[in-house]
């Protein structure tokens, strides 16, 4: 199969998405450009249409620390963005030079391979080009032009662009790595980040444009990636993990005894953690200037070695494939001394030496099966988290299918999807995680918020008061950092009960009558063991209140699902007795149907298949009572009723990126394809008119909605429509 066409970008085109603005001498020859494309789109299903969400419409920022994080953690997001012809820029911030031996650990010859730690930088430079011209034009050996910019006055980093596709680039900061996972050392960006160091300097890779050596500043390696924000305007902006779980391993002895530098030692890499920590930072005070806030996701890195595999095997064969071309596999020649890709990674048919990391993709934040809520009057609301605000999107009236424009419901550096809760009396109460990052009077933590419904606009949109600060269950700021998100429902007495994972891998427990005044944090009950030193809880965690006014929460284990359902209406929730379920491979959403029955929807792990599991009261125990048609993708698979039998919508993540829905009774109905690429998980919910309702947030900004057209477990869904616009940022959101 040959390769797509370049895509064609009129100087028109050009011109419209640069605002105007002075280009380079020409496309494609050292522009920074905001362009989309405009040729044929690649990897759509055939025969299922357009995708609705404009590549034009769309820019997206990766934000990585060694060349190779976004093809092992972020695929196969990544290559659905630049293969759907969206603006791409990937920030790396270190030079990726770690010993220099650019080899693979497999060779007999490698103690024969010297130590060049410029060229093994500029080699997985190469290795990364490639990559990245493999997604986007099918031919790994396309030209990239090189050139030095500066995002900072009088410092200088690497710029390369893709000249068939300008809106694919790479951005090399050149920042010293730690050359070592965990082990303490001053000059390294948690070195930075700490202040162990005041600076860190950069390494100039073998050929480099850039002509001298610089040292960045901890608020210099902020200003500078506010700069690429500010240049690239994402629409989404993708990080790796800022909460990486801890070890039980000792942190190993390193060469720095600078007690800034003490801590636990955790799964994944220090360099990981560190960029995404200065990413933060970076949003925390990027103003978009008239555009819209953009989503943020984050992704796990090395633990995902640690925990069930989530992807099919279709999609870690392609992830592997990617890798192969990064690492120099096939042996190409790039007319490049300092060598065509990484070797360390370029050696094995599967996993790429990976330990399991094409073989997962994971979000830190797990998405919410709460985000699609009933108001009081009967409309549906959506919530979601842009720039880091709260925002809702309201049906014009109940049962209308159109949502007006969103409002912004308060909050700053929230994290992930927001959980929404609607209590007895009517109101909506919201629930998510926030990070709060040092400063002189704060220290670095995590903790959960919460914001009450206080009105309504004449519109009919919810309002809300300040978001109030519900702690942590571990108060202690350093284990803060690894709490889960939160899961909540109201009881029928009005009591709101609000779950969350802790840092040593149990579930945490606040209660508020009226959903205020909640008790202490508390412990669930059940001790819960570990395995291969990971938490056997994950997060990914949902509750529901059954008919009978029960509780209950379920958590993906590392080999089961774990189950607590409380013993009188109202009362915690206890551990119930073994689920017995296959591995999850993700979150697991709950749904609450008639005479007491709850269904448990997850993907199953190394397969991604949508398993459908029952629990019937009078039995107790838990089956697997049906399994969708395989769809790939991963993550969270939102689940809800619909009527009042055993009816229930679902919406899944597919293997191209975009929603699927279906209506399940006795058996799930064919899934019906969206075209709409998606953050996080879909909303699901039932309308005023008795309709299953599907929702995403699209990786524009924008809301997307379908539901279905009459009442009924056969009835179809409507077409997906973009709803009313996207929030632009006009001011600073309350808090």
């Amino acid at each position: 199969m040959s390769p797509p066409r370049p895509p064609r970008v009129t100087r028109r085109r050009l011109l419209q998405l640069t605002g105007g603005g002075l280009l380079a001498a020409a496309a494609g020859t050292g522009v920074w450009a905001h362009v989309a494309d405009e040729g044929p789109r690649t990897g759509a299903p055939a025969g299922s249409g357009p995708p609705l969400v404009d590549p034009a419409d769309q820019s997206f920022l990766h934000v990585i620390a060694h060349p190779d994080d976004g093809l092992y953690f972020m695929n196969p997001d990544l290559e659905q963005a630049v293969r759907a012809g969206a603006r791409s820029v990937t920030v790396c911030l270190t030079g990726g030079e770690s010993d220099g031996h650019n080899v693979s650990r497999h060779a007999a010859y490698a103690d024969r391979v010297p130590r060049n730690r410029p060229a093994f930088a500029r080699a997985r430079t190469n290795g990364l080009r490639a990559a990245h011209a493999e997604m986007a034009l099918g031919d790994p050996a396309a030209p990239w032009h090189l050139t030095a910019i500066s995002l900072l006055p009088d410092v200088q980093a690497e710029l390369h662009t893709l000249q068939a596709a300008p809106h694919q680039q790479l951005l090399f900061l050149e920042l010293v790595e730690a050359r070592a996972v965990w082990q303490a050392r001053a000059t390294s960006l948690r070195g930075l980040w700490l202040g162990a160091t005041p600076f860190l300097p950069t390494l100039r890779p073998a050929g480099s444009p850039v002509r001298h050596q610089f040292l960045y500043s901890r608020a210099q390696v902020v200003a500078a990636l506010v700069a690429v924000l500010d240049r690239a305007r994402p629409t989404v902006v993708r990080t790796l993990d800022p909460n990486a779980v801890h070890s039980r391993k000792r942190p190993p002895a390193g060469p720095d005894r600078d007690p800034r530098l003490a801590g636990l030692r955790y799964y994944d890499h220090q360099d990981h953690t560190a960029s995404a920590y200065f990413a933060q930072a970076a949003l925390a005070v990027y103003r978009p200037r008239g555009s819209r806030p953009p989503i943020v996701e984050n992704y796990l890195g090395y633990e995902a070695s640690a925990l069930p595999n989530d992807v099919d095997l279709k999609a870690a064969r392609r992830k592997a494939r990617l890798l192969s071309v990064y690492g120099w596999a096939d042996h190409r020649r790039c007319g490049d001394p300092a060598g065509c890709g990484d070797r360390k990674v370029g050696g094995s048919a599967l996993d790429g030496g990976s330990r399991d990391w094409t073989r997962s993709t994971r979000l830190r934040a797990p998405g919410s099966n709460a985000w699609l809520r009933p108001a009081q009057d009967g409309r549906l609301a959506a919530f979601a988290v842009l720039g880091g605000t709260a925002y809702c999107w309201a049906e014009t009236r109940p049962g209308s299918g159109r949502f007006g424009a969103p409002v912004p419901a308060g909050g700053t550096m929230l994290q992930g999807q927001i959980h929404a809760v609607r209590r007895p009396d009517g109101p909506l109460q919201l629930f998510a995680s926030r990070t709060v990052l040092p400063d002189r009077t704060a220290a670095h933590r995590r903790e959960l918020m919460t914001a009450v419904q206080r009105g309504t606009a004449p519109d009919g949109t919810p309002l809300f008061g300040r978001w109030e600060s519900l702690g942590s269950p571990d108060p202690d700021p350093e284990r803060s950092l690894e709490i889960g998100f939160p899961a909540a429902v109201a009881a029928p007495d009005g009591t709101v009960h609000v779950f969350v994972r802790t840092w040593d891998g149990n579930i945490a427990h606040r209660a508020g009558p009226g959903g205020t005044g909640f008790t202490p944090w508390e412990r669930l009950e059940g001790t819960v063991s570990t395995l291969k030193a990971s938490p056997q809880v994950v997060d990914g965690l949902d509750a529901c209140v059954d008919s009978d006014g029960l509780i209950h929460v379920v958590a993906p284990g590392i080999g089961t699902v774990a189950h607590w359902v409380s013993k009188e209406p109202g009362h915690i929730p206890r551990p119930a007795a073994a689920t017995g379920l296959p591995q999850p491979g993700g979150p697991v959403s709950l749904v609450p149907l008639a005479d007491g029955v709850v269904r448990a929807v997850y993907r199953r792990s190394v397969t991604a298949q949508v398993l459908i599991a029952e629990r019937h009261r009078r039995i107790g125990g838990w089956r697997v009572a049906a399994q969708c048609a395989p769809v790939g993708g991963y993550g969270r698979v939102a689940a809800a009723p619909v009527g009042s039998g055993d009816r229930m919508v679902v919406a899944a993540r597919d293997d191209t990126g975009e929603v699927r829905a279906a209506m399940a009774q006795d058996a799930p109905k064919p899934w019906q394809p969206g075209r709409v690429s998606h953050s996080a998980a879909a909303g699901v919910a039932q309308d005023a008119a008795g309709r299953a309702v599907v929702v995403a947030l699209g990786t524009d900004g924008r809301l997307y909605a379908a539901r279905q057209t009459s009442v009924g477990q056969t009835a179809l869904f409507g077409a997906w429509r973009p709803q009313s616009g996207s929030p632009e940022r006009t001011g600073d959101a309350p808090a």
